[in-house]
């Protein structure tokens, strides 16, 4: 194992195969800096053997700005395949002059707040970092990669929102207009995307609700170097 001392400074944990949360600038630690993590999507591939991981992380740029992956901030995206919350796999990526090198699937060394990276896995992938409206991408061992700059694609009404929460919205019964307003829109954020063959995954197990779907969990953490 290569040591990074990297640490946890924000997260995010959702249950199932398909899934999809936000969190724009919400955790005091992070607002704002290179490590907010604002969305983390999970879904069936065009493939639907494939299961597509998405985490977004610095949102609200705008477009035409410069932005960029912090070299200080790994994003790891962990998988529970027993539903103890306890990673199982783990899935990281980390910038290095204008490239994201990825790394995994596999079983991490340590679990928890502390990560570390093993350069000598099996599932080695590295991707040009996209800048503009053209994606790049790339394809190692079956899974697919890509970093860069994307719209944000998250629809919310952040403003009235935060009327409803004062008591002060005017909508009908004081909730939210329909149509409502998107506030995220015309904002960009700086995205990670990777496809993973299923049987990369590691197991399943039963729903916790009882549905008999088979699901495993997954969450992001960014994690700064020290």
């Amino acid at each position: 194992m290569k040591k990074t001392n990297l640490f946890i400074i924000g997260g995010l944990l959702s249950i199932g195969i398909v899934l999809m949360a936000a969190d724009h600038l919400d955790a005091p630690s992070v607002a704002g800096g290179t490590a907010d993590i604002t969305d983390v999507y999970a879904f069936e591939g065009a493939n639907p053997d494939n299961t597509v991981f998405v985490a977004n992380v610095q949102g609200l740029l705008t477009p035409g700005a410069t932005a960029q992956f912090d070299e200080n901030v790994l994003v790891e995206i962990n998988i529970d395949n027993t539903g103890d919350q306890v990673e199982d796999l783990v899935l990281q990526a980390i910038p290095r002059d204008d490239v994201m090198y990825f790394f995994g699937p596999y079983a991490p060394g340590t679990t928890g707040l502390n990560s570390t990276i093993d350069d000598k896995t099996e599932y080695l992938g590295q991707v040009a970092i996209s800048t503009g409206a053209n994606a790049t991408t790339a394809t190692a061992n079956g899974i697919s990669y890509f970093a860069g700059l994307r719209k944000d694609p998250f629809f919310f009404a952040f403003s009235e929102f935060n009327q409803v929460i004062a008591g002060t919205s005017t909508a009908p019964a004081g909730g939210f207009n329909d149509p409502g307003t998107d506030d995220f829109l015309g904002t960009n954020v700086l995205s990670i995307v990777v496809e993973v063959p299923n049987t990369l995954l590691g197991g399943t197990f039963d729903h916790p609700a009882g549905t008999g779907v088979q699901v495993f969990n997954t969450w992001v953490e960014a994690k700064r170097k020290q």
